[in-house]
Order: C-alpha cells, then sequence, then structure tokens
C-alpha cells in the first residue's frame, strides 16, 4: 500500500495552526498534506513512529514552507504526556486554533467476547478513548473563539462489529463525547465534529483487506472501492475550514454508502 502525495487544499485554513495526532501515517498523514497545501501550521504527533512524522513534517514544509511544522511524540493515553505535548504546542505555536484527535488501533485478530481479555479492552479503551479524552481536553483549555474539534471515529460505532466489541465500543464513545463536547464548547463558539470513516487502505487496515475477506468487503460498500487516506483527511479539514463555521456536534460519514445512518 503507497499514500498518494496528493493534498489538495481547502479555503480559510490558511495561517491556521493544527495539531494533529497519529499524524506519521494513514488518515492523519493525509490530513497534514491537506492542511499544509491549505497554508496552515501542522503539529504532527505520534507514538512510535518517529521517522515517519519527521517525513510527515518534511512534507508539510514543501507544501508550505511558510508554515510552522513540527512533531512530537507523546503516549496520548497518559495524561501527563497529553499535557507536554500540548505545551509543545504552545512553545511552537503561540496559539492554537484547531486539534484532530486522530490517534488509534485496530487489532485485525477476532477477539469474541469469550476469548476478549481484560488487559485488551483496556489498552483499546485508553488508546482510542483515553487519548480522546485527554487531547480534547487539553485543546478545550486553549482553543478560543472560532477553534475546531475534530476526532476520527468509524462505522463500526454506528453498526458494531463482531468479534471486535473493544473496538466498537471505544468508537461508538468517541461519538457520545463528541456531542456532548460540542453542547459544552458551543456558547464558547468553537465547534466539535467526528468524522467516521469506513473500509480505509492504510497500514491498519491492509491486512483485513486481502484475498476474500477485501473481496468481501468491497460487496458492501455501494460505491464499489475502499476509501484513500486522503478521502478522509479532506472531511477532517472541511469540519476544521470557516466553510464548517455553522456545523457542530455531527458525524460525518465518509464510508462510500456502506452505512446509511446520516
Amino acid at each position: 500500500m503507497t499514500e498518494s502525495s496528493k493534498a489538495p487544499g481547502l479555503p480559510g485554513l490558511a495561517g491556521k495552526r493544527v495539531l494533529v495526532t497519529g499524524g506519521s501515517r494513514g488518515i492523519g498523514r493525509a490530513t497534514v498534506r491537506c492542511l499544509a497545501a491549505s497554508g496552515a501550521s501542522v503539529g504532527v504527533a505520534y507514538h512510535r513512529a518517529e521517522a515517519e512524522a519527521r517525513r510527515a513534517v518534511e512534507e508539510a514544509r514543501s507544501l508550505a514552507p511558510d508554515g510552522r511544522h513540527w512533531c512530537a511524540g507523546a503516549d496520548l493515553a497518559d495524561p501527563a504526556e497529553c499535557r507536554t505535548l500540548f505545551e509543545r504546542a504552545d512553545a511552537e505555536f503561540g496559539g492554537l486554533d484547531g486539534f484532530v484527535g486522530n490517534a488509534g488501533i485496530w487489532n485485525v485478530d477476532a477477539r469474541p467476547i469469550e476469548s476478549l481479555e481484560a488487559d485488551e479492552w483496556r489498552r483499546m479503551i485508553e488508546t482510542n478513548l483515553t487519548s480522546i479524552y485527554a487531547g480534547t481536553r487539553e485543546a478545550a483549555l486553549r482553543l478560543r473563539a472560532n477553534g475546531r474539534i475534530v476526532l476520527v471515529s468509524s462505522t463500526a460505532s454506528q453498526r458494531g462489529e463482531a468479534e471486535h466489541s473493544h473496538y466498537a465500543a471505544s468508537k461508538g464513545a468517541i461519538n457520545a463525547f463528541c456531542k456532548s463536547i460540542a453542547t459544552e464548547l458551543g456558547p464558547r463558539s468553537i465547534n466539535v465534529n467526528a468524522v467516521a470513516p469506513g473500509w480505509v487502505d492504510t497500514d491498519m487496515s491492509a491486512p483485513a483487506l486481502q484475498g476474500d475477506a477485501g473481496r468481501a468487503a468491497l460487496t458492501l460498500i455501494p460505491l464499489g472501492r475502499v476509501a484513500t487516506a486522503e478521502d478522509i483527511a479532506g472531511p477532517i479539514c472541511f469540519l476544521l475550514s470557516d466553510a464548517a463555521r455553522h456545523i457542530t456536534g455531527e458525524i460525518l460519514n465518509v464510508n462510500g454508502g456502506s452505512v446509511l445512518c446520516g
């Protein structure tokens, strides 16, 4: 699987300062490119993939040489490390206009409830949900009027996912969290939305899209193809832009029609 270098820009993002978690690969990295192409300055947060994060920063610099682009590592499930990351953003940016909560994991191996161990459940919830809480909290402390928060959910949050209940639970909670925080922060003119992707051609999902499993997945997508990372990055950047200034508390489904719940 190769990631496209195409990065169409969006209006209303020039000069914005945005922190993207999980920005070293997949959807996060495509979002970094889209933001940079739109003239934004981007902070790229990663957990372990430092080399990939540095390449994402190089891509951003090639697209927006005048921007302030940087990367930093953090375990976002640890609120203290998350706070340190945002303090880095304070130092680099001198303010924050947007936050993209994208960091997350998914395990290709099936985990029926009878064999789903407590430590697996805990790791999934901490990585996919606690990190969203911690990042959103830090963002809310910093964002001013016209600030934007975009969280990355999943179609699994809406249709469930047999033998991946811990993943579906973590993403379903993100939807509820998004709507709650949108209501809280709306009076401060801060918009909070989520994007719920279906199958996306990334490193994380590639093993599940091979062979018969991949062909079966395609039959469930009316548009007849798996999304690229750019297909998800565009809607994320739209929600960060001025074009979405009157949208908040929404779950934007980007799934090729596989889950028609809008």
